[in-house]
C-alpha cells in the first residue's frame, strides 16, 4: 500500500513543551483489509532507522479475528465465515470490523524513553478522556488491559515492541455490529460483556468521524503535541 496516497498531517509539539520531540505523522487510512496493514507496520519497524518519523495510523478493518502471541485456540468459539489471523502482538483473540476505530502507534519508544507500561497507561488515559467528551464514564483495570464501561469492554489494547519501536495498538468500538464478539472469548475472558459508544449516545453518520478526531487529539496531547483543528 502507498501510505502517502491517504490523508495525513504532521503534528506540532506543544509550544510550552520543555523537551525536543521527534516528528510525528498522523495518517487516516479508511477501511482496510487486516493483513496488508499488519505487514506494512511490521516492515516499517523492521526497516526503521533511528531518524525515521514516528507515525499514528487511524483506520477500520474489514471483519477479522486476530489471535495474539499468547492466544489459545479454546478462546475462538465459532469464527464461521470470519477469518482468523495469527499475529505477533501481545494478548489473546479480539475482533475487528467496520464501525470500530483502530489506532496503530509506530513510535520509537527508545527515543521517547517510553516503557511498555508507560505507553499502555498513555493509550488508556487518552481513550478514557475521549469517552468523557461524549459523557461516557469509563475506567481501566489493573490486570486486564483495555477500557471498560460498567464492566463491559469498549476498547482493547495489544502492542509489540521490536528494535526499540512499538507497533499494533488499540481498538475502540464506536458504531458496529457487536455479534462477532459472541463467537470468541474476547481477550481470553469468558462471558465478557462488550459495548460501544453508540450504546451510550445517539448513533449518527458522523459519529466515527467525531470520535476519531477527539481520540487523535487526546493521543497527541498525551504524547506532547498540540491538538489540531484538522479539516474534514
Amino acid at each position: 500500500m502507498i501510505l502517502s496516497s491517504y490523508k495525513h498531517f504532521n503534528a506540532e509539539p506543544k509550544k510550552d513543551g520543555n523537551q525536543i520531540l521527534p516528528p510525528l505523522v498522523i495518517r487516516r487510512l479508511g477501511l482496510q483489509e487486516y493483513e496488508p496493514i499488519w505487514k506494512s507496520m511490521r516492515y516499517l519497524v523492521e526497516q526503521a532507522s533511528a531518524a525515521r518519523n514516528d507515525e499514528i495510523w487511524l483506520l477500520s478493518h474489514k471483519p477479522v479475528f486476530t489471535q495474539g502471541l499468547a492466544g489459545k485456540a479454546k478462546h475462538i468459539l465459532n469464527p464461521a465465515e470470519i477469518p482468523v489471523v495469527q499475529i505477533d502482538r501481545g494478548g489473546q483473540v479480539t475482533y475487528h470490523g467496520p464501525g470500530q476505530l483502530v489506532v496503530y502507534l509506530l513510535l520509537n519508544v527508545s527515543r521517547r524513553s517510553l516503557g511498555v507500561r508507560d505507553l499502555v497507561d498513555l493509550i488508556e488515559k487518552a481513550i478514557i478522556q475521549t469517552l468523557e467528551e461524549f459523557d461516557i464514564a469509563a475506567s481501566n483495570k489493573a490486570k486486564a488491559p483495555g477500557v471498560y464501561v460498567n464492566d463491559a469492554k469498549i476498547a482493547a489494547l495489544g502492542l509489540r515492541i521490536r528494535k526499540g519501536w512499538s507497533y499494533h495498538g488499540m481498538s475502540l468500538n464506536v458504531q458496529m455490529d457487536l455479534e462477532p464478539f459472541s463467537r470468541i472469548n474476547p481477550c481470553g475472558f469468558e462471558n465478557l460483556a462488550v459495548t460501544q459508544i453508540a450504546d451510550h449516545v445517539p448513533a449518527s453518520d458522523t459519529l466515527m468521524q467525531k470520535v476519531s478526531k477527539v481520540l487523535s487529539n487526546k493521543l497527541l496531547s498525551e504524547l506532547g503535541y498540540s491538538e489540531t483543528n484538522e479539516s474534514d
